[in-house]
């Protein structure tokens, strides 16, 4: 219970700036949440496994206006039966990529 009578699980939370142009999140099986941001003007791709690409993936996250000012896409998982496995995110043809992720075990 922490000081205002909440009662709350402690959790780790690894965050990042990536700017990499195709990388896999590791798996991990203590994953117990998961979300990326696109903080960058090109649209993101997320695969849910690997390899993913800019024509197969499962979420596509919406360009930020510029870089960094929080207008771009976002997914969290973190109810139900959380994806565990490896995360690939990536951009079509070269363009930059600019994106923050966030996992808490």
């Amino acid at each position: 219970m922490d000081a205002r009578g909440v009662i709350s699980q402690k959790q780790s939370a690894t965050t990042a700036v990536i700017t990499t142009a195709s990388t896999t999140i590791a798996s991990n099986p203590a994953r117990s949440s998961w979300s990326i941001m696109n903080v960058g003007t090109a649209v993101v791709f997320v695969t849910l496994g690997s390899p993913g690409s800019a024509t197969v993936y499962h979420y596509a996250l919406k360009a930020s206006t510029a870089n960094d000012d929080g207008t771009g896409g976002s997914i969290t998982q973190a109810e139900g039966v959380v994806y565990t496995g490896a995360i690939t995110v990536t951009v079509a043809g070269g363009n930059p990529i600019r994106y923050v992720y966030m996992e808490t075990t």
